[in-house]
């Protein structure tokens, strides 16, 4: 009996480890409302729905079994940050609570966009810095000088679901600032706004 309860109890924590569920009805619904060139809707802090929904923490992706539907999902991310001249996107600003978002490559020639599934940052300094002119298209109008990393080693699925593992550096508008971006968007899928990082300066 001891043994049988043992064996139980590992499933239940096993299943509840894996956080990698496939989307709901409702996420599909709103993936495949528009081709992939129709845009989302970009939620903002200005509307208080909208506002509770970008604190939502989000929820692995399973890429094996929803490949077309993220496919989908990306364009239409891609499409809607061209729109909103964004340099990144995340899937909680949109509607979809998925860890899952696009970000510019400035450290790359053509600065191209790229995708983060499931992402993780696996090491940073512990030190940090701050960046200034940080701005979200969920906080229209605004910007403010955040707390940031310098530099980020980072785990995440591309966009055919292959596993890459890099360090990100960069935090000047001037040369590269990729890593304060995949910070910025990874920050979304945890329910983090920049606004909640904003650098204090000194009242000396």
């Amino acid at each position: 009996m001891p043994k049988f309860i043992f064996l139980i109890c590992t499933a239940v924590l096993c299943f509840s480890c894996n956080n990698k569920t496939i989307m709901t009805e409702q996420e599909r619904n709103l993936i495949l409302s528009g081709d992939e060139n129709t845009p989302f809707r970009v939620l903002t802090v200005d509307n208080a729905t909208d506002s509770l929904f970008l604190r939502t923490e989000c929820s692995d992706l399973n890429y094996e079994a929803d490949s077309s539907l993220i496919t989908r999902l990306i364009a239409r991310m891609d499409t809607t940050m061209k729109a909103e001249n964004g340099v990144g996107i995340a899937a909680p600003q949109i509607g979809i609570p998925r860890n899952i978002f696009l970000f510019m490559r400035i450290d790359k020639p053509g600065n191209p966009v790229e995708v983060a599934i499931n992402p993780r940052i696996v090491n940073k300094p512990n030190e940090t810095i701050c960046f200034e002119g940080d701005g979200c298209l969920s906080v229209p109008g605004r910007s403010g000088n955040s707390v940031r990393y310098a530099w980020i080693e980072v785990e995440y699925l591309n966009a055919k679901g292959e596993t890459v593992r890099e360090r990100l550096e960069g935090y000047s508008r001037d040369t590269d600032f990729t890593g304060i971006i995949f910070q910025h968007e990874f920050d979304h899928l945890r329910g983090i706004l920049y606004t909640d990082k904003l650098y204090e300066t000194s009242k000396d």
